[in-house]
């Protein structure tokens, strides 16, 4: 069921924020996100995104002789310990973390281009490193929506998830507007609130940084004021720069730490974790979308037959992508050619080439030995934070920094598809959008069966048509289109179908197992409204 936010007035004393912003809902679970591990399979798989079977029984992608980040365990796989799941308990665990929210179509000054939007999450790891935000801007027009992929813990993820669309929503507003949110500060006065939240009740806000966070953003929003005097501020600089300032900010405030015990050791773990982000502010029929790391965003785009495409607007920053391989080797001496870019990751470790936090590859070597002597000793004595990359000469080599790219909405782009890469790494775009379209529109469009090489008889041909025809009713378990596409990625078959033994085999997996066959999953479906498109497209009616 859509759950409508509650808009708060801000109350602000002695200089820390109570509410800045809105939400239906704040979570007291301080145990979603944990601490870093010095040796654990998370460390691996997520900081260095070794590679992993994607289908069962391809065997584990761990070596005989693991180096020493690895933990050495031995695991019974026998098919006893799979449970035999019902369906409602199948759906039971795809629906826990799915939420929904139907856009109004008129908020009492415009017409929104946004029908709504569904959401959903699926864990691998243990607790969760991925994390969304969906906020509408208040003093402003438009939309956030973002997902953020964490990687050795879930700290940097959860600190951008929190603060990331604040930078964004304060470089927004006008002149004026940001001398009055000032002068209310400054005077204890209530301020009105920016952002309306929409979050799900597993979504929550860490309240015990919320003073030093508020501090970094009031500087920012001083620093703007002092800046851009009378400039109406362009979309995809104010991303650019938000994505950069809170990198920044992220980074001083471990440099400096608190002398609190808790927050010090918070600002730590959030700098020496990293997150990827992909952010889409959508207003009217502009979409512009910032991308820092391998999450996509990709639209669904209907042809005039019916049929779907995948228009993607954002690139993946990692060892696929050739233009950053030139970036990051122009950025550094001839020297390190070979081993700036190695087996595909960044100094043959981390697989995105940009990311929040990760200050590992940011800092020098001795920052990095003078704050961690410094800091608390649970992170002195932490592997993880204490190892130096190796053939570390010249740092930086990770940015924060956002690709941007901007599209104008047409009358038949139906919606757009976040997601983290645990989704493309297990489904194409072109699937993915197919699979969303049919679910929305509830049109299915009967492909010829293609098996892909293997040999197929008549019975197991048979079953692939019986299991077509049972695919167009099995869309009525999901009334959530996020949810409905998390049920494919995971248990699609070798034939593109889903196959409820796969899927139960893929749900049940023990904790230590889950992280080798797939990633979590996080997507946000935002569907558009076509005929408030067409008209904003074409304002005077005719050609």
């Amino acid at each position: 069921m859509p759950v409508t936010s509650h808009i708060f007035t801000t109350a602000i004393r002695n200089g820390e924020i109570r509410k800045f912003g809105t939400s239906a809902f704040q979570s007291h679970n301080r145990n979603l996100c944990c601490s870093l591990p010095p040796h654990s399979l998370k460390t691996l798989h997520t900081l260095l995104k070794t590679a992993s079977p994607t289908t069962l029984g391809s065997g584990s992608s761990i070596k005989d002789n693991p180096p020493w980040y690895i933990k050495k365990q031995s695991y019974r796989t026998t098919s006893q310990q799979y449970y035999n799941l019902t369906r409602p308990q199948v759906n039971s665990i795809l629906k826990a973390n799915e939420y929904r929210f139907k856009v109004p179509e008129f908020d009492g000054k415009n017409v929104s281009s946004i029908l709504g939007f569904d959401s959903s999450q699926l864990a691998a790891n243990v607790p969760i490193e991925d994390r969304r935000s969906v906020a509408t801007c208040l003093q402003t027009r438009g939309m956030l929506f973002g997902v953020f992929d964490g990687h050795a813990g879930c700290a940097c993820a959860q600190a951008v998830c929190e603060r990331l669309f604040y930078y964004i929503a304060v470089s927004l507003l006008p002149h004026k507007t940001l001398l009055e949110v000032e002068n209310a500060v400054e005077n204890g006065r209530a301020v009105l609130p920016i952002l309306q939240w929409h979050k799900h009740p597993n979504d929550y806000f860490s309240k015990e940084a919320s003073k030093l966070y508020f501090s970094s953003l009031r500087t920012y929003w001083q620093e703007l004021i002092d800046l851009n005097a009378g400039v109406q501020p362009d979309t995809q600089e104010v991303l650019i720069n938000a994505f950069k300032r809170l990198d920044n900010d992220i980074s001083l405030e471990a440099q400096v730490g608190d002398p609190n015990y808790f927050l010090n050791y918070w600002v730590l773990q959030v700098a020496f974790s990293g997150s990827t982000a992909c952010v889409a502010h959508i207003d009217g029929a502009d979409i512009q979308v910032a991308n820092t790391g391998d999450s996509r965003a990709v639209l669904g785009v209907q042809e005039e037959d019916g049929s779907w495409t995948a228009v993607t607007l954002s690139n993946d920053h990692n060892a696929q992508n050739e233009d950053e391989i030139k970036r990051i080797r122009s950025q550094h001496p001839k020297n390190e050619e070979k081993t700036v870019v190695k087996q595909d990751r960044l100094l043959g470790l981390l697989m995105p080439f940009r990311a929040f936090g990760d200050v590992k590859f940011k800092w020098s070597i001795e920052l990095q030995k003078m704050v961690l002597e410094s800091g608390p000793d649970q992170l002195n004595e932490n592997e993880h934070t204490k190892f130096i990359p190796p053939n570390y000469h010249t740092p930086p080599y990770l940015t924060a920094k956002p690709e941007v790219i901007h599209h104008r909405l047409r009358p038949q782009d139906k919606f757009l598809v976040l997601g983290t890469d645990g989704l493309w790494e297990t489904m194409h775009r072109q699937e993915v959008v197919r699979v969303v379209g049919e679910y929305l529109t509830g049109v299915h469009l009967q492909q010829p069966i293609s098996v892909g090489g293997y040999k197929v008889t008549l019975g197991q041909m048979q079953g692939l048509l019986m299991e077509r025809k049972a695919r167009s009713s099995s869309v009525f378990e999901d009334q959530n289109a996020a949810t409905h596409l998390i049920r494919h990625a995971v248990g699609n078959n070798e034939f593109g179908v889903v196959d409820h033994k796969r899927l139960c085999k893929m749900l049940s997996l023990p904790e230590e197992l889950a992280r080798m066959y797939r990633d979590d999953i996080t997507i946000i479906v935002v569907q558009f409204n076509s005929h408030v498109i067409g008209a904003q497209s074409n304002p005077g009616g005719g050609e």
